[in-house]
């Protein structure tokens, strides 16, 4: 076995006064998401939980972009490796098919993303560049979104014949025509017209990013730690009240239908599609080719 300190790191985290400030760091590869990342996110949103002098927490990302969203193919992309599992269920590098791809899913991406959504302490998500497909998923977990002006927002995964991802709470949060329309056309949609829609909370300029989101947070930090959790355990309950939680389950449930059928057809999780042929698509998408 691997000396764990010669593990790559993915994330920063700081705490600056009564915040903490956890950082995405794959700038090289454009933040992807692979497992390990995931994992460290879950361990620095379990450390800012555990600290009491921390009353806000900021989900921030180095580099140009947010996030390009799940790893499709990086040389760090780690699939095979075993791992912390959140949830009390089998090990999925012990399964085989379609229970593989729907046991490990349902940990890293269904189970993490309602469990960073149910963290106790207000959180609110930097957004700068791109923030695509499992970039989606991280930013909603967040209760505020902070962009900049250069920011933009994009789910093209119907491109792998996959109904949205795993954890489609912008669908939710978007009206309905207008969310056909990100699905179907698989197009970026600018951090104003995200706005204008309320999916977002700020829209300011790129240089003022930072100084902005911590303005913010720390106006937040300022209020009762009781009372902070006690606003936000409110917020989740109305939400779920107004069918988020359902939504999530089918539409997850829906996905793992399409993987499997991508499978049978195909061979291939996501229809044959890889990273390359993706970011082709979606720079076609974006009158960029």
């Amino acid at each position: 076995m691997a000396d764990s300190a010669a593990e790559p790191v993915f994330i920063e985290y700081e705490t600056r006064g009564a915040v903490a400030w956890v950082w995405l760091n794959r700038p090289s590869s454009s933040n992807a998401q692979n497992y390990r990342l995931l994992d460290q996110l879950d361990a620095a949103f379990r450390r800012a939980t555990d600290d009491d002098a921390v009353r806000v927490v900021v989900l921030a990302a180095r580099g140009k972009h947010f996030s390009a969203g799940h790893d499709m193919g990086t040389p760090e992309k780690d699939l095979h490796l075993p791992r912390a599992r959140s949830l009390l269920w089998d090990d999925p590098l012990t399964k085989e098919g379609a229970e593989k791809q729907y046991t490990v899913e349902q940990d890293v991406y269904l189970g993490l993303c309602r469990r960073w959504a149910e963290m106790n302490k207000p959180s609110i998500a930097m957004v700068q560049g791109a923030c695509v497909a499992g970039g989606l998923m991280l930013a909603m977990v967040c209760d505020m979104i902070v962009a900049s002006d250069d920011a933009f927002f994009q789910d093209p995964v119907v491109r792998m014949g996959v109904p949205g991802v795993e954890y489609t709470a912008h669908l939710w949060e978007l009206p309905t025509r207008i969310a056909r329309e990100f699905l179907y056309l698989g197009q970026r949609f600018s951090a104003q017209r995200f706005y204008d829609f309320g999916v977002i909370n700020r829209v300011v300029p790129r240089d003022k990013l930072e100084e902005e989101t911590a303005a913010i947070a720390d106006e937040i930090a300022t209020r009762p730690r009781f009372g902070l959790t006690l606003t936000k355990q409110a917020m989740n309950f109305i939400e779920n009240m107004q069918g988020k939680r359902a939504s999530m389950d089918a539409i997850f449930h829906m996905h793992h239908l399409a993987h499997a059928h991508n499978q049978l057809t195909t061979g291939n999780l996501v229809g044959g599609m890889g990273a390359k042929d993706m970011a082709k698509a979606n720079k076609k998408a974006a009158g960029e080719g």
